[in-house]
């Protein structure tokens, strides 16, 4: 009997050793990093996007083509940053620091996706108006019924009549016209959504199960966070998935953010980031 019980407790042991192995947080010196740069859009909703005779990318975007295509070039952004900061693009003003690169590391297992962001937020923005949180990290993954999706990674969620835009209202949030987002935040008050983009953004109520944890060692920000594999966008081995980033640094809010073009993640897979299965 006595021998029968210490191999039950040895047993249970090691199904505990095991399962604190099994959720253990990856061992990130073993994940290559890959720079991806965010950049302030300006004021320029998906309709500018798609309009004839105002973004010269309109007709490939008909095409099939992605934003990211055209103005990514080895890692680096191709922009006219100046427009960008014009009067035209940004009748408020546009923040001192245009563009900056995030160092983006990812890991899953069987059951989750892990994402590390890390990267020095600028200062200078033009607007301030979050005052309970100095900055907020956000990570989009959009399913395969958001128009799209594809191509213009969060572009999907930013239209001319959304709350911040020059034309828009303030009762209206970021929406889709079909599919939806899996949205996860991370914010210097503690607060973490799991939440979502319909046709609404929803801070809670996701299906990703996302938490996050951040910190910020003299200038640097680190964030990471952890979400199923399952959600409205499914993720699975061998199959690379878009994403976008968005980040509100200095105190900014709304549409004051810098944010990525959509790129793609594999899990164990090609990817612009790829996920390193531990």
């Amino acid at each position: 009997m006595k021998k029968n019980l210490v191999a039950l407790v040895v047993g249970g042991a090691l199904l505990a050793l095991g399962s604190q192995a099994a959720l253990a947080a990856p061992d990130w010196s073993k994940v290559p990093k890959k720079d991806i740069h965010v950049f302030h859009p300006g004021a320029t909703p998906i309709e500018w996007l798609q309009g004839k005779g105002e973004h010269s990318g309109a007709a490939g975007l008909k095409k099939g083509e992605t934003c990211a295509g055209c103005h990514v070039e080895d890692g680096k952004l191709s922009l006219d940053l100046k427009r960008l900061a014009s009067k035209e693009m940004e009748p408020k003003s546009a923040p001192k620091t245009m563009t900056y690169p995030v160092a983006v590391q990812a890991a899953f297992d069987a059951n989750n996706l892990y994402v590390r962001l890390t990267f020095k937020a600028p200062a200078g923005g033009a607007d301030h108006s979050d005052k309970d949180n100095e900055l907020k990290a956000t990570v989009l993954f959009p399913n395969d019924k958001v128009p799209m999706g594809e191509q213009v990674g969060c572009w999907a969620t930013c239209h001319q009549d959304a709350k911040g835009m020059p034309k828009g209202s303030d009762s209206k949030s970021k929406y889709v016209s079909g599919g939806a987002y899996d949205l996860m935040q991370w914010s210097t008050s503690g607060k973490v959504s799991d939440g979502s983009v319909t046709d609404k953004r929803n801070m809670s109520g996701g299906k990703a199960g996302a938490t996050a944890e951040g910190a910020k060692a003299g200038d640097t920000y680190t964030v990471t966070f952890t979400r199923k594999l399952a959600g409205n966008a499914v993720l699975a081995a061998g199959k690379a998935v878009p994403f976008g980033i968005a980040i509100h640094a200095d105190h900014a809010a709304g549409r004051f953010h810098h944010v990525s073009f959509g790129h793609t993640l594999g899990l164990g897979t090609d990817g612009d980031v790829k996920a390193v299965k531990q």
